[in-house]
């Protein structure tokens, strides 16, 4: 494996609304020198990429705590030992894995809290033979673009949002104790449009909304499909196509995200961690 020169820091956008590279050595990134920046560019470009950066677990949970606070998985002490988590569709490495084929569908991480995980990290650790690249799309960008009366509109609307239906997306006649299993986990009612404190606005939707709060279902329907189509324009997204020890980071409140379609036998494994919301829904 090639050496990086102690000191690498270069940034280069990979699309006009959406993404950058940054090509960086272990050191630096460790060190936390860059902190600030990287959130800056996290808020601002929605997606980082470090190619092939190969970080190992222990250093990828270093690297997360130089930017936030460490987000444990749900069920997890916070006062146990940090660590990654297997995103794998093998249920041997990971139980769950049933739950993660809703991340094949756009969506926004922890849309049933009132606040969200700020971010994601996600480290490449075995890849599919075909498939299983990851979408992002700007939802700030997104919202901007929209018509001004459009944003008048849709401003005053919330949505409601549950688990259950991004369920129905790759299990659409599930057996009724799945079903019952998956409303357990309750609804969220949320803003169309989440009016952040820094003054930016950004679009909440994604497989858990359900229904526009107050409107007939046909419309709501329609209204979040169509919104759905526009926020996932080629001039607000990104695909990313993995290399073996790349790692991304990506901005959870700004953006929508997920896999493409991949064999659930292929092997594919990426180790991911988080960091802490920071900032209600509003």
């Amino acid at each position: 494996m090639a050496t990086v020169a102690a000191g690498l820091w270069e940034v280069t956008d990979v699309a006009p609304n959406i993404g950058c590279t940054i090509r960086a050595d272990k050191q630096t990134l460790l060190s936390g020198e860059k902190a600030q920046e990287i959130r800056a560019l996290m808020e601002s470009r929605g997606v980082i990429v470090f190619p092939q950066i190969n970080l190992t677990d222990e250093e990828q949970i270093a690297f997360t705590h130089t930017l936030g606070t460490f987000a444990h998985e749900i069920g997890e002490s916070k006062s146990g030992m940090d660590s990654v988590y297997p995103i794998t569709m093998d249920p041997k490495v990971n139980p769950n894995a049933s739950y993660l084929r809703g991340a094949f569908y756009w969506h926004i991480d922890g849309t049933m809290s009132d606040m969200p995980i700020l971010a994601s990290i996600m480290s490449a650790r075995a890849l599919a033979k075909a498939g299983g690249e990851t979408d992002f799309c700007n939802t700030y960008a997104a919202f901007d673009a929209l018509p001004e009366d459009e944003k008048r509109e849709i401003e005053k609307l919330k949505v409601v949002h549950a688990m259950w239906r991004s369920q129905l997306y790759h299990d659409p006649e599930p057996d009724y104790a799945s079903m019952k299993l998956w409303q357990s986990i309750g609804r969220n009612t949320l803003p169309l449009v989440w009016k952040h404190r820094t003054g930016r606005k950004s679009l909440v939707l994604g497989a858990t909304a359900l229904q526009v709060e107050g409107m007939d279902m046909f419309e709501s329907e329609a209204l979040l499909v169509r919104l759905r189509e526009w926020a996932t324009r080629p001039e607000f997204s990104y695909r990313h196509t993995w290399s073996l020890g790349d790692m991304v980071i990506w901005d959870n409140t700004g953006t929508m995200h997920r896999a493409t379609h991949y064999d659930y036998d292929s092997g594919r494994l990426m180790h991911r961690t988080k960091l802490e919301g920071e900032e209600a829904f509003a």
